[in-house]
């Protein structure tokens, strides 16, 4: 499923783009937005994979946001002005959709970006990611692969590995949650489930009555999470 926002400073544009995108099985379209400001505020901890990204804003262009992006991101570009495109697609955007424009429209358009974001997985897995955590007068490079999940202890933070120990370090749980949403890829994606808990999606197992099963451990549901939890888990 490719995890995308809408960002439009008109609400009418906004409720087409929710309604295309309710009719596509394969875009799970998080939230909207109206003001380029809010939407940059979440990205920095709710990384997506797909923008739909209006040009035309009165307090920051669209081809401006995109530049201030904290990481790469498809992009579609949404406006009513043609002669916006050719600068759009000098940004490398996925594509460009003129308005008014019809659902059929938008399918191709849509249809573009998950091959993009099918390739981008294909090439994602060949290249690994690591968290790099200052512990022990050391600076430990962890592949993203090997965390099983991590618990925060106060102002420390226990990371759980595959196969070595755990490192214990000096962070809060904020700042780990800020780090990872920098790294988060399609196939490592970690989420916050409880004030002490953050685990990567992949590796769970099961859920059972609010407590989620992983490496032979038992880790609770938090109440205040358990909305965002379960979405992104996908039930």
């Amino acid at each position: 499923m490719i995890r995308a926002i809408a960002v439009d400073d008109e609400p009418p544009a906004l409720r087409v783009l929710t309604n295309f995108c309710g009719r596509v099985d394969f875009i799970d379209l998080q939230k909207t937005f109206v003001r380029p400001d809010e939407a940059l505020a979440y990205l920095a901890n709710n990384p997506v994979d797909l923008l739909f990204l209006d040009i035309n804003m009165p307090a920051l262009s669209g081809l401006d946001f995109h530049k201030l992006l904290p990481k790469p991101t498809l992009v579609i570009f949404t406006t009513a002005y043609a002669e916006y495109a050719v600068e759009g697609f000098t940004l490398n955007a996925v594509d460009y959709l003129l308005k008014p424009f019809t659902f059929e429209r938008f399918e191709q358009s849509a249809q573009k970006a998950r091959d993009a974001y099918q390739f981008r997985q294909l090439h994602e897995q060949d290249k690994p990611v690591y968290l790099y955590v200052r512990a022990d007068y050391r600076l430990y490079q962890i592949p993203l692969s090997d965390i099983l999940f991590i618990e925060g202890l106060d102002d420390y933070l226990k990371i759980y590995r595959k196969q070595d120990k755990p490192i214990v370090c000096r962070m809060t749980m904020k700042a780990m949650m800020e780090q990872l949403a920098g790294l988060n890829t399609s196939s490592e994606r970690f989420i916050r489930v409880h004030r002490s808990y953050i685990v990567p999606l992949n590796r769970i197992e099961a859920v059972q009555n609010k407590t989620i099963l992983l490496a032979e451990r038992e880790i609770p549901i938090g109440a205040s999470y358990e909305a965002d939890f379960f979405r992104q888990f996908g039930v």
